[in-house]
């Protein structure tokens, strides 16, 4: 929920207005803090990988070592993957890659007002001082 909020406030800094020499004075640490946020994401997305790979690991072992007759790897990867904790699971990691994903568009946002200014600031360099955001 806490980046949820975050992203719509991102969302806000994509925008270009105002002055734009504060926007260019501002970006880098604009650009700085978001993606260390989407380096936190990152890493949670990569701890929530490893606990499924865990949780995946004790089933499979209690499918081929547990079960009644002797199942294939492949059999006993099919039942792992229809227990409701490793849906739980895969669920939350797709949950959490969807807000990397959308982060990763704010990133892309940013690198476009980048552009953006740096192509107003030559346009003022070259005489059109006129220009307005």
């Amino acid at each position: 929920m806490h980046y949820e909020n975050e992203l719509i406030a991102a969302k806000k800094e994509c925008k270009i207005y105002g002055n734009v020499e504060s926007n260019l004075r501002d970006l880098p640490g604009i650009t700085e803090h978001r993606f260390n946020q989407l380096q936190e994401i990152e890493a949670v997305l990569n701890y929530l990988n490893i606990q499924l790979r865990k949780i995946r690991r004790k089933h499979f072992q209690k499918y081929l070592e547990g079960y009644q007759r002797a199942l294939t790897s492949r059999d006993a990867e099919k039942y792992v993957d229809g227990e409701d904790e490793v849906i739980d699971f895969e669920t939350l990691i797709n949950d959490v890659a969807l807000l990397r994903n959308k982060w990763l568009g704010i990133l892309k946002g940013f690198e476009s007002k980048n552009f953006m200014l740096g192509h107003i600031t030559r346009l003022r360099t070259s005489g059109m001082e006129d220009v307005s955001v």
